[in-house]
């Protein structure tokens, strides 16, 4: 679901010939994947691309998998604006993003951290 994020977006000369309602779909798209990062509690500069937001959408999508696959609760899990209060176990709590972390970064963390998830869950 949210890896469809970017087919909304392209720089495609013809693709803004064919469609001049491209850039509103795209300014759409780019607010609706804003505003998911930050009903998550995900800390968003207001300078990330549409492709940095989908490339967060994307690692937060394989955290949340992650979770699920070890049994998580995303409803526990995940409280309002990231406060979660009473987590089933900290590892399954997304990760804050640093208040210097660039969005490269932060994706390669959550990556990582779902992909140790998945090798606990391996193990057990």
């Amino acid at each position: 679901m949210l890896r469809d994020f970017t087919r909304f977006l392209s720089d495609d000369p013809m693709d803004v010939l064919l469609n001049p309602r491209r850039t509103e779909e795209q300014d759409r798209a780019r607010a609706a994947g804003a505003s998911r990062l930050q009903a998550l509690g995900v800390r968003l500069t207001g300078t990330e691309t549409s492709d940095e937001i989908g490339d967060l959408l994307d690692a937060i999508e394989a955290f949340e998998e992650a979770v699920e696959s070890r049994g998580g609760d995303l409803m526990i899990d995940e409280g309002p604006h990231g406060v979660t209060t009473e987590p089933e176990s900290p590892d399954f709590v997304l990760p804050r993003r640093g208040d210097h972390e660039s969005v490269a970064a932060f994706r390669a963390r959550l990556i990582d951290t779902a992909s140790r998830l998945r090798e606990i869950g391996q193990r057990r």
